[in-house]
């Protein structure tokens, strides 16, 4: 198996960042003051990448963060980055296979992220169903479930918002991501449905649809695009991933973690139902 591709590899530039900022909002010295005080939301996948942005984002805005991921350590250094926040951040280690301890989880959440993913790069005669059955399993059916648990709550105070990381790939194709994009394609449909349902009640359900961001994640699928496409780790970026996209850089776990914020933003309670891409011109073909 290739290694995974150093942070070195990938072209930027980032945002700029401010020595001794608060790392939750440290690249983005112009974002929008949002007071979530009292309102309790649940990040998956936030031990690393898009998740932990979110988490320290929301925290940063006053709320009371439950950090849902299987990786103990990454929930333990998310914990000291939130050191001092306005919010709080409380690690809650699970696996989302385990569906009924996720929609437990989420009894009593306002905010509901759903973050958390996997990928494996493989053609689909070559694709293990175990895997394909696995992403399917987080990505789809464990939102289901987290929703599921969340709606009683919301819908009993009359205001919540769910928040679902789909991606370019719930929009669009792309070779040797069967299990990825379906899931995605899946994910879009399920936010669809909630926006239907919650409007009644306050809750608005939509999806924030990024392109490939610089996470621990998107390194290791270079790795694998390059033996799949049996090019140079370097080409995969210029050649495979940004090969759409009008930007040609990748985008910031924080970038995206302010769209959610502003999702759950007053001024976002119109909207709902939607799919707010930041594909740098991906889907403007």
């Amino acid at each position: 198996m290739s290694a995974p591709i150093a942070p070195a590899s990938i072209p930027g530039p980032g945002p700029a960042t401010v020595p001794g900022a608060d790392p939750a909002t440290a690249s983005l010295p112009g974002s929008v003051a949002v007071d979530l005080a009292g309102r309790t939301a649940l990040v998956t996948g936030a031990a690393g990448g898009i998740g932990r942005a979110c988490a320290l984002r929301l925290a940063a805005a006053g709320a009371r963060v439950r950090a849902v991921d299987r990786a103990a350590d990454g929930l333990e250094a998310l914990a000291e980055l939130a050191a001092g926040l306005p919010g709080a951040v409380t690690p809650q280690v699970l696996d989302l296979t385990d569906l009924d301890a996720a929609e437990a989880a989420a009894a009593g959440t306002d905010i509901l992220v759903n973050n958390a993913g996997l990928q494996l790069v493989r053609p689909i005669e070559e694709f293990p169903p175990d895997v394909f059955h696995t992403v399917l399993t987080v990505m789809l059916e464990a939102p289901f479930r987290l929703i599921r648990g969340a709606l009683p709550h919301m819908y009993g105070h009359g205001w919540g918002r769910i928040v679902n990381i789909s991606s370019v790939h719930g929009l669009r194709a792309s070779a040797y991501k069967s299990a990825y994009v379906a899931a995605k394609h899946g994910l879009e449909g399920l936010s669809k449905t909630a926006a239907l349902e919650g409007a009644p009640h306050g809750v608005t359900s939509n999806c924030v649809n990024p392109g490939y961001v610089r996470t621990p994640l998107v390194e290791r699928q270079i790795a694998d695009q390059a033996a799949a496409h049996g090019i140079p780790p370097e080409r995969v970026v210029t050649d495979v991933l940004l090969k759409d996209s009008a930007l040609k850089r990748l985008i910031e776990p924080e970038d995206v973690a302010e769209a959610v914020l502003y999702l759950c933003a007053p001024q976002a309670s119109f909207v709902t139902g939607a799919s707010l891409t930041m594909d740098g011109g991906w889907t403007a073909h």
